[in-house]
């Protein structure tokens, strides 16, 4: 199908069809990278920053199965 016969349909559907459409696009996506180009997307440094905030606050300290070698 032609990206413009597929955009004339997607027009020509109500509102919330067409969100129900972009909400099927995203998990085409996300299920399958590599055909979507998504393969050569490379992980940025710090872009996990703010995703753990459920360590200890001992976290750092030394473990005391490892102090016959410290």
């Amino acid at each position: 199908m032609k990206t413009d016969a597929l955009y004339q349909n997607v027009q020509r559907l109500p509102v919330s069809l067409q969100q129900e459409v972009s909400d099927f696009v995203g998990f085409l996506l996300a299920k399958y990278p590599t055909s979507a180009g998504q393969s050569d997307r490379k992980p940025r440094a710090g872009c996990m920053k703010g995703t753990f905030t459920m360590m200890s606050d001992d976290f750092n300290a030394p473990l005391e199965d490892f102090k016959d070698y410290q």
